[in-house]
C-alpha cells in the first residue's frame, strides 16, 4: 500500500502554476485596435475576450455582431507591439452574427490541433444557439428553442458541462438542456420557478460548472440572485441573495468550493463559501457600479489571485486566500469589461471598449475621436515568482484559499 499511496500523491501533485510576480507591471506583449473599427461604424466596441482551454487562440465579441479569434504566435518577439495605429497582426478568423451576441463558450476540451474539438457556441438575440467551427471559421450546426407560440426564442447566456457533451442554455425563469451531438430542436426544459414563484425568478444570465466534480452548477439571475443546482435533473439546492445588481458572471475557484458573482452596476465581486452560505465570505471592490455592461473576471490558473477590469480602465488583482487587494495595472483608457488568464502560461488578455452616442455636429466630430487605448483588445505578459515556496502547504496542496470572516 506504501507504493500506491506514493502513486497516488505524485499524481495528485504533478502540476503546479507557478505563482506570478504581480508586484511586477505586466508588459503589453500585443495590441490590437484598428481592426475593431471601420469607417461604417466608427464606435464599435469590445464586449469581451475569452482564451480557448488550449491556450492556442482568444476569442473576441464585439458591438459590430463579429467574433474575431486571434491565435498567440509562437514566440512573443516575433511581433513588436505598435503604437503608431496598427494592430500587432489580424484576426486569423472573422465570423459574423446577425445580431448582438449575448454570449459565447469555448468547448471544454478545445484543442487547435483536432479540427474535432476545435468549436465554441455563441447566443444571438432572435437566433438560435450556433455552434462554429474555430479552424475554418464555418457554422457547423445550431441548436434551436422554441416558445408556446413556436417561435424561436434566443438564450442570454451558453455553458457546456463539463463532459462536453451538452450544451446548457439560459433563458427567462428556465433552462433549456441540448444534446450536443443532437444539433436541432430537441431539448430538455427545466423552469427554474417552482410553485407560486419559489425559486429563482428573471432571467438567467450566466452558467457556470463546478470544476471539483460535485455534479452541481451555479446559475446567476438579472433578479440579482445566484442559485446552486444539481446537473443530473437540475434540483434547486440554494439560493444566494446579496448582490446589488442583476448577475452577470458566476465563476467556481479551483477546488469548487467557492463562488465568485458579479453583478452590473454593482461595484462588489462577492465570493461565496458554499459550505456556509449564511453571509459572504469577503467582497472585492470594481469601478462598475455605474454600468450595465457585463464585465468579466477571471481565475488564474493556480487558484490564487482574481483579476477584474472596471469602468476606470484598470485591471485589479486579488489574492483570493485574504481578498486583499494585491497589485494593478491600467489596461486602456476606457471601460476594461473583459479579462481573461491564459490557461499555463504568464499571461492575460484585456478588452475595453463602452457604448458611445454621437451627436451629428460638425464641429464636434474632433470630440469623439478615439485613441488606440480605448476600444482596444490587448495581451499581457507577466512575470513569474522565482520560489513557490509560499505558494505550496506541507500536505503538497496549494495555499490559496479564503479565510473566512476575516474581511467586512
Amino acid at each position: 500500500m506504501g507504493e500506491e499511496e506514493e502513486e497516488l500523491q505524485s499524481n495528485s501533485n504533478e502540476y503546479f502554476f507557478p505563482s506570478l510576480a504581480l508586484d511586477v507591471p505586466p508588459h503589453r506583449t500585443y495590441h490590437f485596435h484598428r481592426q475593431f473599427t471601420t469607417p461604417s461604424n466608427p464606435n464599435n466596441f469590445l464586449k469581451a475576450v475569452k482564451w480557448s482551454p488550449d491556450g492556442s487562440s482568444f476569442l473576441t465579441t464585439s458591438d459590430d455582431n463579429t467574433l474575431r479569434l486571434f491565435s498567440l504566435p509562437g514566440s512573443e518577439s516575433d511581433v513588436p507591439v505598435d503604437f503608431s495605429g496598427d494592430d500587432s497582426y489580424a484576426a486569423n478568423l472573422v465570423m459574423h452574427e446577425g445580431e448582438s451576441i449575448h454570449d459565447f463558450c469555448w468547448y471544454p476540451y478545445t484543442s487547435a490541433s483536432d479540427p474535432v474539438t476545435n468549436v465554441f457556441a455563441t447566443t444571438t438575440r432572435d437566433h438560435p444557439i450556433h455552434l462554429w467551427d474555430a479552424t475554418s471559421g464555418e457554422l457547423r450546426c445550431t441548436y434551436r428553442a422554441y416558445d408556446a407560440m413556436d417561435e424561436i426564442t434566443a438564450a442570454f447566456s451558453v455553458a457546456f458541462n463539463p463532459a462536453g457533451t451538452k450544451i446548457f442554455a439560459g433563458y427567462n425563469k428556465c433552462i433549456r438542456m441540448f444534446d450536443l451531438h443532437r444539433p436541432g430542436r430537441d431539448f430538455e426544459l427545466y423552469s427554474t420557478v417552482k410553485d407560486k414563484k419559489e425559486g429563482q425568478t428573471g432571467v438567467i444570465s450566466s452558467i457556470a460548472f463546478s470544476p471539483s466534480h460535485t455534479g452541481t452548477l451555479a446559475l446567476g439571475s438579472y433578479s440579482q440572485t445566484t442559485a446552486i443546482y444539481r446537473e443530473d435533473n437540475m434540483e434547486l439546492l440554494y439560493v444566494l441573495h446579496g448582490q446589488e445588481g442583476g448577475v452577470t458572471h458566476v465563476q467556481f475557484s479551483r477546488d469548487g468550493n467557492y463562488l465568485y458573482t458579479g453583478g452590473r452596476k454593482d461595484p462588489y465581486i462577492m465570493c461565496w463559501d458554499l459550505r456556509n452560505t449564511v453571509d459572504c465570505v469577503y467582497k472585492l471592490y470594481r469601478a462598475s457600479e455605474n454600468t450595465n455592461q457585463r464585465i468579466l473576471f477571471d481565475i488564474d490558473p493556480s487558484g490564487q489571485h482574481l483579476g477584474t477590469g472596471g469602468q476606470d480602465g484598470f485591471v485589479h488583482l486579488y489574492d483570493l486566500q485574504t481578498g486583499q487587494w494585491v497589485s494593478g495595472f491600467q489596461a486602456a483608457l476606457d471601460t476594461v469589461n473583459g479579462f481573461s488568464f491564459h490557461p499555463f502560461l504568464p499571461h492575460a488578455v484585456t478588452s475595453s471598449g463602452h457604448r458611445r452616442f454621437v451627436i451629428p455636429d460638425d464641429d464636434d466630430k474632433e470630440d469623439f475621436s478615439l485613441s488606440v487605448n480605448e476600444n482596444c483588445v490587448s495581451v499581457w505578459s507577466f512575470c513569474y515568482n522565482s520560489t513557490m515556496e509560499n505558494d505550496v502547504k506541507d500536505d503538497g496542496s496549494l495555499n490559496n484559499q479564503p479565510e473566512s470572516g476575516n474581511l467586512d
